[in-house]
């Protein structure tokens, strides 16, 4: 990925604007600062997306004079557990966590605490301990709205900001829904925000879930695995669709899940054309891109993980010098114990029309990278 400078991205946000000179946690060693050891604890190296947030934290850190220590569990609880651990023993002055399962850390950041280490949660939101000082993440209701905006306007019926056509055709369209991993808090602020935009016209009749499988527990994909995707997509097509009919668009969370269910589209003897459905996603993913210009998948939500990482840079910045981080959300991120201040970023739709502009305009991706 073409290298920016993260410090002038940091310049132009919103994030760098005056901080507040109060306490902004009970946990803070004020002026800890440069020099001292943060620990970055990340999910997997299986997604492409995870390893560039985990670089761009690092760096971004390493840049205001921090050491790191980062690390991936592979989607492995006990192993994020004892990474975090160590990360602790090793004299960590703060931890910026995503969680494998948001629900899972609760007693080794009770130990963060006794050793007054502030704790930002990163995209993920860490529930059931009260010990998370702030969380940076997306829009993540939005960021379902733009799901489905997308599969709305590949189907002719909206823009892609769900502004609806005049001339948007009758329908009926049959549309399969898909989740992302039940233990993820995000994947339910995605698929909530993506049926409120689903639900009306699902109610109208103008789309038809022809499985008849709706609920978020039925449709989520564990550990968001492109093959357990697969699987399902194949399990549909056979029960639902053997009678000749065609599943016209699919809800896909995250750009894993969209390839998993364009294999079994393939392998049903789906061919890029008129019946190809359209497919959503999220995350950019490199090899998504491709398949948007292949016509395979139609959208990917582009979230820019280097803002992401420069928001928790600034957040672990300010605490660990006693100074309260920016935040825009207050009211909904509901951990089970407490709200946790927030600050949430805008995502945007990517289709083929805009890959350049948004993806290598932007120097996410170089040329290369889409054509090699």
């Amino acid at each position: 990925m073409k290298k920016k400078s993260f410090l002038a991205i940091l310049a132009a946000g919103a994030m760098v604007a005056s901080l507040a000179a109060c306490s902004a946690s009970d946990t803070a060693d004020a002026g800890a600062g440069a020099g001292g050891l943060v620990g970055v604890a990340m999910p997997t190296k299986s997604s492409e997306r995870w390893i560039q947030d985990g670089n761009a934290v690092k760096k971004q850190l390493e840049d205001q004079g921090f050491k790191v220590d980062l690390q991936y569990a592979e989607d492995d609880i006990p192993t994020q557990v004892s990474q975090i651990e160590n990360m602790i023993t090793k004299g960590a002055k703060a931890l910026i966590v995503a969680s494998i399962d948001g629900t899972t850390l609760t007693s080794v950041l009770q130990e963060a605490a006794d050793n007054k280490i502030p704790v930002i949660a990163y995209d993920r939101l860490i529930r059931d301990t009260k010990n998370v000082d702030y969380y940076a993440t997306f829009d993540n209701f939005k960021v379902g709205q733009q799901q489905a905006w997308s599969l709305l306007n590949g189907l002719g019926l909206t823009e892609l900001d769900g502004t609806a056509k005049a001339d948007a055709p009758a329908g009926p369209f049959s549309v399969e829904l898909f989740g992302g991993s039940a233990d993820d808090n995000n994947a339910t602020f995605f698929f909530n925000g993506a049926m409120d935009v689903l639900q009306p016209l699902i109610d109208k009749k103008t789309l038809v879930i022809k499985s008849g499988q709706t609920d978020f527990n039925t449709v989520a994909t564990p550990r968001w695995d492109g093959e357990t995707a697969q699987k399902r997509m194949e399990n549909i097509l056979t029960s639902t669709y053997s009678d000749g009919s065609k599943v016209n668009a699919i809800l896909s969370p995250y750009d894993g899940i969209s390839r998993g269910i364009i294999s079994a589209l393939t392998d049903a003897g789906y061919s890029v054309g008129a019946e190809w459905p359209i497919i959503s996603g999220q995350d950019s993913e490199i090899d998504s891109v491709k398949a948007i210009i292949a016509g395979e998948q139609y959208a990917t939500i582009f979230k820019d993980t280097r803002k992401l990482a420069a928001v928790a840079v600034e957040m672990t910045v300010a605490v660990l010098n006693g100074e309260k981080p920016e935040i825009n959300n207050t009211t909904d991120y509901d951990n089970g114990k407490k709200v946790v201040d927030s600050y949430l970023l805008d995502s945007t739709v990517v289709v083929k029309d805009n890959i350049t502009k948004e993806l290598v305009d932007s120097g996410y991706w170089t040329q290369a990278d889409i054509d090699g």
